[in-house]
């Protein structure tokens, strides 16, 4: 077997698990995580750089729809759902995933990289920051409300995150409750992967200097090793969180954040 191939497989499961934890540590969302970890994993392996993120950000969707169909299960279960704004929410959600798809298979790697890695800047410092979201006593405009599921999955999907780190903030200051705004969030997220990672593989198609199995801007093989391994590593994490100083643990990831944020920015220029 090729040795390249064989460390692919090696760090992207080591990618997997360390996302997973993670996870279950601080309460991320896969994407945020799993986006950097496959930059430095193809980034390492030497991998043409006009495809690097691309690959990164559209496998991070595809691994994101498992996992949000999962999380929506069981926050449906216990009630933190809110189903009318779920449906209210889909349409704009959509297109502004359409729209981000379209821009993002087309982005150069520097544009791509430039934007996630000045999102990621801004949730580094929140987690320093630890700042609580307070309700707002004035409900955002219907013209608002209409617009932010599409500035949601726009920045989301040239992401490659679920779009929770966005839409509960929003959700919870527009006076939802935090529970049902996580929980809601979280089925967004299928809404946002489900489209945007058709849309990288359509893109992608064609392309050459891809890793071994993939279609399109999506790799099989980050899907078929990260999904389980997070699944089998968010109880550690939650485990751990138990015992952990999660503040410090929030500035650890921030820091992590921000040094990725700042490699990428070295990147592009």
């Amino acid at each position: 077997m090729d040795f390249n191939l064989i460390s692919l497989v090696l760090l992207t499961l080591l990618s997997g698990c360390i996302a997973g934890i993670l996870a279950g540590l601080l309460g991320v969302g896969g994407g945020i995580v799993v986006v950097p970890l496959l930059y430095y994993v193809l980034n390492y392996l030497n991998y043409d750089q006009s495809i690097i993120m691309h690959v990164a950000v559209g496998s991070s969707l595809l691994i994101i729809v498992p996992t949000s169909i999962r999380s929506a299960i069981q926050h449906r279960k216990r009630g933190s759902f809110d189903q009318n704004v779920f449906k209210k929410w889909i349409p704009p959600l959509i297109l502004g995933t359409i729209i981000g798809a379209f821009f993002a298979v087309y982005a150069t790697f520097e544009v791509l990289t430039s934007i996630f890695a000045s999102i990621a800047t801004l949730v580094a410092i929140e987690m320093f920051l630890n700042h609580k979201i307070k309700k707002s006593k004035i409900l955002p405009s219907k013209i608002l409300i209409q617009i932010f599921p599409i500035f949601i999955g726009l920045v989301s999907v040239m992401m490659g995150i679920g779009g929770g780190s966005l839409s509960v903030p929003i959700l919870n200051y527009s006076g939802m409750e935090m529970r049902k705004a996580v929980g809601t969030s979280a089925a967004f997220g299928t809404v946002i992967a489900i489209p945007g990672s058709i849309g990288f593989i359509i893109g992608g198609l064609g392309k050459t200097l891809l890793p071994p199995l993939s279609i399109g801007y999506v790799n099989l093989i980050a899907f078929g090793l990260i999904v389980p391994a997070t699944l089998l590593t968010v109880p550690i994490g939650v485990n751990l969180a138990h015992r952990i100083s999660q503040n410090k643990l929030r500035k650890l990831f921030g820091l992590f954040l921000g040094v990725t944020a700042i490699k990428m920015f070295t990147d592009v220029i």
